[in-house]
């Protein structure tokens, strides 16, 4: 009976690895185990059942830090996503077989195509370049207008997503009225690059019309919307003064034109749904503030009424004060002028008085009585007798009767 050693197999199995496995292989795997350690990777790679979670093979695998420093960043950037449990690998390795520690497998390149897939690969690509161009949130920073009623359109003329983003505007429920604009435009094939950004060149060019410009178009296989993920249309787009909203895949289908326009939504009824809902927020919110304005003229006007009322009440105060300090003073004034009256009355009356002795003291009758004697000449009182002539009759009046005499 021949036998061998357990060394001379574990020989014998490193030089049939050596013999067979001289290059590096491209393996399919999934990461179900890693751990870095000292700048190593140490992975346990596994292959389940397409049907199942049922394990078809496992095997160890060690990314050395003389690799891994270089492979890590690589696959990172290019990603997205970090290393991780459960994500599928595409690695070159080397098979290597130890007589203590058995198989093994050292990782010596990594392919993130695989994993992101070409196209997602590709995509990322383009965005990092953008981004490093400084041009990704460009358009993201414009502000729509509010309300947004006049639109610039590329799309296909004859698409069902143009009518039917064209029908959802028209017939809205709130009767809003928008202006839009058709800018004709190949929307798949591989004319689509250049003829939207034909439209968008001509939209520049009478850009203070517009208040947005929308790319919409229907539904379609994934290969379709291969032209938006475009380097030259993304530049174009992320660059272009107007906001742009894109309406152009299926809930599953992100291209780089949705990445970078200003707002992305999934259909063409979405979009005008969009451009709805915005014109909707400006009515809410015109309504909004003329009710502010009229809860601030009623309370202004309330205020001016209160203020007119304390005013009036003020006035009619001031005129009851004015009138009561009038009416006394009128009453002082009628007071004095009564007293003056009387004063000048009193005075008034002792001057009649003595007007009234003197006119008595200095009467004829008076004088009379106190002797003397009036004498008169043709019914005038005689002053002096160089006015007698001879034959003149007098009278002469005593107190107690008067005398006839003629003048000799």
């Amino acid at each position: 009976m021949n036998s061998i050693s357990l060394s001379e197999l574990t020989v014998k199995i490193q030089e049939a690895i050596a013999l067979n496995f001289g290059k590096p292989l491209w393996i399919r795997a999934e990461i179900s185990e890693l751990r870095e350690n000292a700048g190593h990777c140490y992975m346990e790679l596994v292959e389940k059942s397409e049907n199942s979670d049922t394990l078809l093979a496992k095997c160890r695998a060690t990314c050395w830090a003389s690799t891994f420093r270089m492979l890590k960043p690589y696959f990172e950037n290019t990603t997205g996503q970090n290393l991780t449990v459960g994500l599928k690998i595409l690695v070159a390795v080397t098979v290597e077989f130890h007589g203590v520690y058995g198989l093994s497998l050292n990782v010596r390149d990594i392919d993130p195509v695989f994993t992101v897939g070409e196209m997602a690969a590709r995509r990322l690509q383009i965005i990092r370049q953008l981004e490093a161009d400084g041009i990704a949130e460009m358009n993201k920073q414009l502000e729509i207008p509010v309300p947004a009623q006049r639109i610039a359109v590329i799309a296909s003329a004859t698409s069902a997503g143009y009518d039917d983003f064209c029908n959802q505007l028209t017939n809205n429920q709130f009767d809003y009225v928008f202006y839009k604009k058709l800018f004709p435009a190949v929307m798949q094939g591989e004319a689509t690059e250049k003829s939207v950004i034909s439209a968008l060149e001509k939209i520049y060019e009478q850009a203070e019309l517009f208040d947005a410009v929308v790319i919409i178009r229907g539904g379609g296989a994934t290969t379709d919307l291969a032209a938006f993920d475009s380097y030259e249309l993304a530049l174009n787009c992320a660059q272009f003064p107007l906001p742009i909203i894109s309406g152009i895949g299926h809930q599953r289908d992100v291209s780089i034109l949705d990445t970078i326009s200003h707002t992305s939504v999934k259909t063409p009824t979405a979009v005008a749904e969009f451009f709805i809902s915005n014109l909707q927020s400006a009515e809410n919110q015109a309504t909004e503030i003329f009710s502010d304005i009229q809860y601030l003229i009623k309370n202004r006007l309330e205020n001016e009424y209160r203020n007119l009322d304390n005013a009036q009440l003020r006035v009619k105060h001031a005129l009851k004060n004015k009138v009561t300090k009038r009416a006394f003073a009128l009453e002082n004034q009628k007071r004095r002028l009564h007293s003056a009256l009387r004063m000048q009355f009193v005075k008034q009356q002792n001057k009649l008085n003595l007007l009234e002795k003197n006119i008595e003291t200095y009467s004829p009758a008076f004088l009379l009585q106190h002797g003397y004697t009036i004498t008169t000449l043709n019914g005038k009182k005689l002053a002096s007798a160089k006015n007698l002539k001879k034959g003149n009759k007098l009278r002469t009046y005593f107190a107690d009767g008067c005398v006839a005499s003629t003048t000799n």
